[in-house]
């Protein structure tokens, strides 16, 4: 039988045709035989053949085992792995974008607030969950990918806010009357929405009648005696007068417009109306004011509160525009990039900046750009700050986290800050402390003033409004017995049940404690930085009972990247909208807030920990 090339010849044919055994080493110096003729050689044994007998004392040789060729393997070449990671990522991303927008729209299509404010909740745990999962995904794309989908995600996660009407405030119904009432030329500060002098105002959008004043958030007014004389100039686009039905309950979409109805005056029908506080003057500053009178001229005629939501999810669109263009001055572009989906995709900002059309979007919007730019200009970014004071009193508190780092010893003037040239063509001398803060806080007095300034010709009562009931009301003033029923000084209260006679004191020094420390150490590069670390503190002792506040903290936490302060709307979500799932539910709004102040703690631990091994 022939030997196929192949085969390895078994050890014993190997000693038969070599004359040795195989572990035996050839001879030194030794000149091998010549091999005798093909014919004269013996042939080798057939497979399977017994080896022929060895000599006694010779140990057999260990068999060569068999083994098959490895078989061919088919690999995959390393650009087509890389290219399969790279799409890995974008991915993963786009299913937990999309599942994100999914969770929103049925969030907003069930009105739960009232009726079922533990589903709701229960909502909003998961678009929280689905929302980490995409912020922390958005780290691993470069810079340019990642842009994209801060932006289109932005614009996703806000469309969805515009799904429904109000589903947990009812402070948009006030900014549409504010609009109305400018529009006729009446001042919002000279009359209650409730005052007769405004009855020609009035339609059954606003103030519904009958059936419709059983739902929820509903306030009863006082009839209007008749068609009275306003003391202002009768509105621009009078209407006529409409016997149309009423609008739907609760639950139903409020938007469409019914054209304004003035019923007879000897009408028993019972009224109501869907502004909140209808016996006080508005408290909103000059800013807002005018963003409301704004907003009203441009809307379609017939159009009710969408205007104001459009609005709102285009603010809060242009604020993510301008954490990515700050991104890409940043010295790591990728990573701030990747944090600019913290306010873009955060489920607050749908919620209270585009469904509930808080014109605390336009204060965060003028605020992140004032911080923004006061490293480079400060007189601007101090006038944009200014600016988001008189939309919304509270960014008022970021002011000196602009002035960060202004009493620092040896601090070098900053890089990005503009110089004149002194004497000779060398560059001026920096400023001083007094010239920095003067150059950020006199043009945001000057803005804050003159947005005041038309209101107090115009108006005869005060422009202040119902600023110092509000404050008393939300249980913020010194014994007030509000703060107990609205669990404020959550965190103190921990530390004594009655803060009330001692909490205001205790809070001034603690944030005068907070402020002198951003003004000493902060970094003027990043004034956003101090803003939060103040703006967080006030959170934590106050503990607000309404989450859109927190936008503005979700907004600076998108430029400084501490995550960890995040918690602080989450709080506000457990006290506002939890604790109604449950009874006596002020504990659920002390937990949450135990839970954000304990995470920033934790997070600040973490980052002087990493401080300290570095090299």
């Amino acid at each position: 039988m022939p030997v196929s090339p192949r085969r390895l010849p078994r050890p014993g044919r190997l000693a038969r045709w070599t004359g040795r055994a195989p572990d035996q080493a050839p001879r030194p110096h030794s000149v091998p035989a010549p091999r005798p003729p093909a014919r004269d050689r013996p042939a080798p044994p057939p497979d399977g053949a017994d080896e022929p007998p060895r000599p006694p004392g010779r140990p057999a040789p260990p068999a060569r085992e068999r083994t098959a060729p490895p078989a061919r393997t088919r690999t995959t070449s390393p650009a087509r792995e890389r290219t399969a990671r790279r799409w890995i990522t974008p991915l993963a991303l786009a299913t937990l974008l999309g599942s994100l927008v999914a969770v929103l729209v049925l969030t907003f299509r069930g009105d739960d607030f009232h009726t079922a404010p533990g589903t709701l909740s229960r909502w909003y745990a998961i678009a929280w969950a689905l929302f980490a999962a995409a912020a922390w995904t958005v780290r691993r794309l470069g810079a340019r990918q990642a842009a994209v989908f801060v932006l289109a995600g932005s614009a996703a996660v806000a469309a969805t806010g515009l799904l429904a009407p109000p589903r947990t405030s009812t402070d948009a119904y006030r900014y549409a009357w504010d609009g109305r009432v400018q529009a006729a030329g009446i001042s919002p500060y000279d009359h209650a929405p409730e005052d007769p002098a405004l009855a020609s105002l009035r339609d059954r959008w606003l103030f519904p009648r009958g059936s419709a004043c059983h739902g929820p958030d509903r306030a009863p007014v006082r009839p209007a005696p008749g068609r009275p004389t306003p003391e202002r100039p009768a509105p621009e686009r009078p209407t006529p007068v409409h016997s149309a039905p009423e609008r739907p309950t609760p639950g139903s979409d409020s938007r469409a417009d019914p054209e304004p109805d003035h019923p007879p005056s000897g009408s028993a029908e019972p009224q109501c109306t869907r502004l909140n506080r209808p016996s006080v003057h508005t408290i909103y500053p000059p800013a807002a004011e005018g963003y409301f009178l704004l907003v009203h001229r441009s809307a379609p005629s017939g159009s009710t509160l969408l205007p104001l939501q459009t609005s709102g999810a285009l603010l809060s669109v242009a604020t993510t525009a301008v954490l990515l263009a700050a991104a890409r001055r940043r010295r790591d572009p990728r990573l701030a990039t990747a944090r600019a989906a913290l306010w873009a995709w955060c489920p607050a900002v749908p919620v209270e900046a585009v469904n509930n059309a808080h014109v605390d979007a336009l204060g965060v919007l003028l605020t992140v750009a004032g911080l923004v730019a006061v490293p480079r200009r400060r007189v601007l970014g101090g006038a944009l700050l200014g600016a988001a004071t008189a939309a919304k009193l509270l960014p008022a508190v970021t002011l000196p986290g602009a002035l960060s780092g202004l009493f620092a010893t040896a601090a070098p003037e900053p890089l990005t800050a503009l110089k004149r040239p002194g004497p000779a063509g060398r560059p001026a001398p920096p400023a001083g402390p007094i010239r920095r803060a003067a150059a950020i806080v006199l043009p945001a007095t000057a803005v804050v003033a003159l947005g005041y300034l038309p209101y107090v010709l115009l108006s005869h009562s005060s422009v202040l409004g119902y600023l110092t009931g509000y404050v008393a009301e939300e249980g913020y003033e010194t014994g007030s017995t509000a703060a107990d029923d609205k669990n404020r000084y959550a965190l103190l209260r921990l530390l004594h049940p009655d803060p009330e006679a001692w909490a205001l004191p205790v809070i001034a020094v603690v944030l005068l404690v907070v402020v002198a420390r951003v003004l000493l150490r902060g970094d003027p590069q990043r004034p956003w930085r101090g803003a939060l670390v103040v703006t967080g503190a006030a959170f934590l002792l106050m503990t607000p009972g309404y989450p859109w506040y927190a936008l503005l903290v979700v907004a600076l936490v998108a430029l400084d990247g501490r995550w960890e302060w995040l918690g602080l709307p989450l709080a506000g979500v457990a006290q506002y909208v939890t604790a109604r799932a449950v009874d006596d539910g002020a504990w659920v709004g002390t937990l949450g807030y135990a839970v954000a102040g304990a995470a920033v703690m934790a997070g600040w631990a973490l980052r002087a920990r990493k401080v300290r091994q570095a090299p």
